[in-house]
């Protein structure tokens, strides 16, 4: 749970145009191995972590994904 001071995870829709961002990762992740494909991910991953910056917010991201 967030604290008074900390953001709260973003779980509502909030993404301009997902069917276009679900295409590009899609197109992202072409002629890739599994393996490749799995770096790909964990980098987008960090990358996405380091741009939210959060740690708070990051642990909510993760709480959430293990639940869905």
């Amino acid at each position: 749970m967030p604290t008074d001071a900390a953001p709260a995870l973003i779980i509502e829709p909030h993404l301009d145009a997902p069917d276009d961002f679900y295409e590009a990762l899609i197109d992202s992740h072409q002629g890739l191995s599994t393996e490749q494909s799995h770096a790909l991910n964990a980098r987008l991953v960090l990358l996405l972590a380091n741009h939210v910056g959060s740690l708070p917010v990051l642990r909510q991201a993760l709480e959430a994904a293990r639940r869905s």
